[in-house]
């Protein structure tokens, strides 16, 4: 996907004429221009390449003459540099307010211009506006009021809109409706938290409102991304165009599924198909997107703009009752919002059902947010979150609305169940966690210090839990918000949005993953991947519940010992770890694994790790100090991994214990054995000469899997301690040299 973005970026490129624009359509001066210019913004072009650079200096000499350049024009100038335009963002919105339709059954909507309106032009009012806003222009009240009046009116009983009101629903129009609806009830709305006589009133009651719901519903009954849903059959018709609506569709309304489609996956999986093999760009059959350069640009906003990294996912645990977990309805959009400014990066959030979501659906989101005043039923579904949470995901949760002590204590109750563990308790943060200060500083007087708690499981911070709301007032914080708080209440605000934000940040690191990393690619040649940047091999080292870095340098110095001396391998590990669902696992050739605890694997990671097997990587594993609850758990997730296959002793003469493959002669070494010590002084009798024993499955001719039930890596870290069996330090990295040599010569 991201080889298809970068193709359609290169043909636009090179098609730009030399006054800076694109081929324009007869009337419609700059809009080409401006679309193409957009798409490569959101493509991830910056501002200050010569390409984008020609096309602003094109678009800031047009006049203002039609809706649909306008609107672009203004959209184009906010994603660029919209400090430089202001005074033309400004313009423009003057101008698109003047142009909205004030009167009779159109009131509300934008023409081209012209009698009447129509929702095509109306959208992209709306988002330009909306844009507008967002980067400091004033967009009247009244304007936004009369837009969601519009659409509401205006949407058709099967919960779907057609070109005009009164037409059969189309996808790419229910589209439209969809994103125009949720932008102009963003900006319109003043939120469920509102500042009355600088006294903040949190959770204010609302009424729902189910427009959204019910074009969702339609779009979901008519989902397809070959086709555009239109009542005449004409599926071709605005292809691309509504590819483009659909992004914003899922996107606006913070939905990975409409229904049980996967919308971006299923929408890129079609236009990396569709990509024209020579060329790289798309063209439709649809009268104005038979012009490849449309066509291209909006395939690219779709590519681009759906692929956006999730950064926090709103966990819905209310059986259809939004109350219990939506009270702030805006608060995890404010947040994103928030960040997105701060780290210069687009983001987005989504909603996730706590009922039908697998644990790979909770991946996709580095963090679970779980808002609440009341308490919550999330007690069944402790093992699936201890899982998310075993795999590298954070848990951010928040008691919300002052008087929420039965969200405390089911939350509590809940947390208990992910860690029965007496050590992974709940915990006040300490003064200096890093949660304080990572991005913003929380200030010292700060209402929530003192209210923070924390998990503490394995080598980092897992769970932040705030008895004090945080929602109230992300809500309150809506980007380019009119209104100015007391003093009191902004000071609230930053330390709200600061421990959002450090939330966010300590668990990405600034690096949330786009969606094309979480998607099944094409599995690699694994021979290949032996040979890869820089002529280096890299072992990554996995994810898992069992304790996956309770001994961080174990691999890090197995590779720094493969790399000198004699062998000098050219390996190298991975910079982090990665979980068995990772789409860039069958890049590595060999994967590392230890624990020292019991853990346990879904059956989507199984079946990924057995196919990773069976395509000729290897698995080299071991028990952290001859742990026995997790060589009982390795045990039992390979056998239910390779259930066709057994775990066996291999052989003491087997070549892998030689110098067959370029390493040591280990098939006598030295073992650490405590109990040989029994009865004697201490550090007496603490090792033996004996055979190596290592377990191994073999696929084919080969050693798949590599597992040592004494420890390696413990004595990797030079970490020798008394109650520790396994091998001594010097048979510890020789034996780990020998199975690595063994695995990339296979």
């Amino acid at each position: 996907m991201l080889q298809a973005i970068e193709r359609g970026i290169a043909y636009l490129k090179r098609e730009q004429a030399p006054r800076g624009n694109w081929g324009e359509m007869a009337g419609y001066t700059g809009g080409v221009t401006a679309l193409v210019t957009l798409s490569l913004l959101n493509a991830g072009v910056p501002a200050d390449d010569p390409v984008i650079q020609k096309a602003l200096e094109y678009l800031r000499g047009l006049k203002l003459e039609r809706t649909y350049v306008v609107a672009l024009q203004t959209m184009v100038f906010c994603a660029a540099e919209p400090n430089r335009d202001m005074v033309l963002i400004d313009r423009n919105v003057r101008w698109l307010e003047s142009k909205q339709v004030t009167e009779a059954d159109r009131k509300g909507a934008w023409s081209y211009p012209g009698p009447g309106g129509d929702n095509s032009n109306s959208q992209f009012a709306v988002l330009a506006l909306y844009d507008a806003q967002s980067v400091g222009a004033k967009v009247k009240r009244q304007t936004w009021q009369m837009a969601a009046d519009y659409w509401r009116n205006t949407q058709n009983d099967d919960g779907s809109w057609g070109y005009v009101p009164g037409d059969a629903g189309s996808g790419s129009m229910t589209c439209a409706g969809i994103g125009a609806l949720a932008t102009s009830t963003a900006a319109l709305a003043s939120g469920d938290a509102t500042v009355e006589g600088g006294h903040v009133n949190c959770c204010r009651p609302h009424t729902e409102d189910h427009a959204l719901e019910r074009a969702v519903s339609w779009l979901a009954n008519h989902f397809s991304v070959t086709r555009n849903p239109r009542p005449d059959g004409s599926g071709q018709a605005c292809l691309y165009y509504y590819l483009y609506g659909l992004e914003r569709a899922g996107r606006l309304s913070a939905r990975r599924f409409i229904g049980d489609h996967d919308w971006y996956r299923e929408g890129t999986e079609y236009l990396v198909n569709d990509q024209d093999r020579l060329s790289h760009f798309w063209q439709g059959t649809w009268h104005a997107e038979q012009q490849p350069q449309i066509s291209t640009a909006l395939a690219l906003l779709f590519l681009a703009k759906g692929r956006r990294p999730v950064v926090m996912a709103k966990l819905d645990y209310g059986n259809g009752q939004n109350e219990l977990w939506n009270q702030h309805r805006r608060d995890a959009a404010n947040l994103t919002a928030y960040t997105e400014k701060k780290w210069d990066l687009g983001l987005t959030w989504q909603t996730i059902n706590a009922e039908r979501a697998t644990v790979e659906d909770l991946l996709q989101s580095p963090v679970l947010y779980i808002s609440g005043s009341r308490a919550i039923g999330l007690l069944p579904y402790a093992n699936k979150l201890r899982d998310y949470v075993d795999r590298g995901g954070f848990i951010f949760a928040e008691a919300c609305c002052g008087d929420s002590h039965l969200y405390d204590q089911s939350f509590r109750q809940l947390m208990s169940a992910v860690f029965p563990e007496p050590e992974y308790k709940l915990q006040q943060v300490t003064p200096g966690h890093p949660i304080w200060n990572m991005e913003d500083q929380v200030r010292p007087d700060s209402a929530y210090v003192g209210r923070l708690w924390s998990v503490e499981y394995g080598c980092r911070t897992s769970v932040i839990y705030s008895t004090e709301d945080l929602s109230c007032y992300w809500e309150l914080a809506q980007p380019g918000r009119p209104t100015t708080y007391p003093e009191p209440v902004e000071a609230r605000i930053d330390d709200a949005l600061a421990v959002g934000i450090n939330v966010l940040t300590y668990a990405t690191n600034r690096e949330p993953k786009g969606k094309e990393q979480s998607f099944d690619l094409p599995l690699a040649d694994l021979d290949v991947a032996k040979h890869g940047n820089r002529g280096f091999i890299e072992i990554a080292k996995l994810y898992h519940g069992g304790g996956c870095n309770d001994a961080p340098g174990a691999l890090v110095n197995l590779v720094r010992a493969a790399s000198a001396g004699e062998l000098q391998l050219q390996v190298q590990a991975a910079p982090q770890m990665i979980g068995i669902g990772d789409a860039s696992l069958f890049r590595y050739p060999v994967l590392f694994m230890h624990g020292r605890r019991d853990f346990r694997l879904t059956a989507a990671e199984r079946t990924r790790l057995a196919e990773y097997l069976e395509r000729g990587g290897t698995l080299m594993a071991d028990a952290i100090c001859a742990s026995k609850p997790f060589t009982a758990a390795f045990r039992r997730e390979i056998g239910e991994t390779l259930p066709n296959l057994s775990i066996e002793r291999i052989p003491a003469d087997d070549p892998i214990f030689t110098t067959a493959f370029g390493g040591f002669d280990i098939r006598r070494v030295q073992l650490r054995d405590p109990e040989t010590a029994a009865g004697a002084k201490p550090g007496a009798a603490r090792t033996r000469q004996t055979e190596p024993q290592l377990e191994g499955i073999r696929i084919g001719d080969r050693w798949a899997v590599i597992f040592s039930p004494y420890d390696i890596s413990c004595a990797l870290e030079e970490h020798e301690a008394f109650g520790c069996r396994g091998y001594t330090r010097q048979d510890a990295a020789r034996i780990g040299l020998n199975v690595l040599l063994y695995s990339i010569n296979q």
